[in-house]
């Protein structure tokens, strides 16, 4: 079985990810809306807001549009909606584009002004998962299977696409013995496997992998500690 992040990982990540947080209205305006937007695994949901006294019963409606394009497109699925939030990650999937979105409500008395998020270019911005890693042992050699983390995006056939399929990512192997960190491994993405030689015999190592983000630098969580011992 490959190893992969819990639950509470998810989670940790997900707040890890918030980016943007904005007052874009004065407080006595009952049509303020704070927006936030959220970047996980290439999965990007815009988040709304309004202060306690604001109106009831509104509906919301949000656009999206390319840095430098004039006109902006109806997110085909969040119109007129009650939900306080939209995933845009469909929309917002070519990965050579910096996106601006934006999001209004109505209520009895109209519409409210739009309010605008940060450009954003999801593929600097996004937080990746770490690979899931499946080890087995021959004498005193560790095979490391790397699998790269998917995103909620979807190909032609309806199958999750991975991540190395639109941004280059680099994994990062730990490899410990008594809590102590003894070596660390660097592959790239294109490899499915990693071979560790050289190893004492009768002994039990663990293991985590990273995932990393070449050009900004960006960290995975670790993976859950995987274990196996020499022969």
């Amino acid at each position: 079985m490959y190893a992969s992040t819990g639950h509470k990982c998810l989670e940790l990540a997900f707040a890890m990810s918030l980016l943007c947080w904005a007052d874009c209205f004065p407080q006595d305006d009952l049509a303020a809306i704070f927006l936030v937007l959220f970047f996980l695994y290439l999965r990007i949901v815009l988040h709304w807001k309004h202060p306690h006294k604001a109106l009831k019963n509104l509906t919301y409606f949000v656009q999206h549009k390319i840095y430098g394009d004039k006109e902006w497109t109806n997110s085909e699925h969040c119109q007129g909606i009650r939900l306080l939030e939209c995933d845009l990650s469909q929309e917002t999937s070519d990965p050579r584009e910096w996106y601006y979105a934006r999001v209004r409500s109505l209520s009895s008395e109209g519409f409210s002004s739009w309010v605008l998020s940060h450009r954003f270019y999801p593929q600097w911005e996004t937080n990746f998962s770490p690979p899931q890693i499946k080890v087995t042992v021959t004498g005193r050699i560790i095979s490391v299977q790397l699998r790269p983390p998917r995103t909620p995006l979807r190909g032609h056939r309806g199958s999750r696409i991975q991540v190395t399929k639109l941004q280059k990512l680099t994994f990062r192997i730990y490899l410990i013995h008594n809590d102590i960190e003894e070596e660390v491994y660097e592959t790239d993405s294109c490899s499915k496997e990693l071979v560790i030689e050289g190893l004492r015999p009768k002994t039990t190592y663990c293991l985590q992998a990273v995932s990393v983000t070449p050009r900004s630098g960006r960290k995975s969580l670790r993976s859950p500690s995987t274990c196996i011992s020499t022969h």
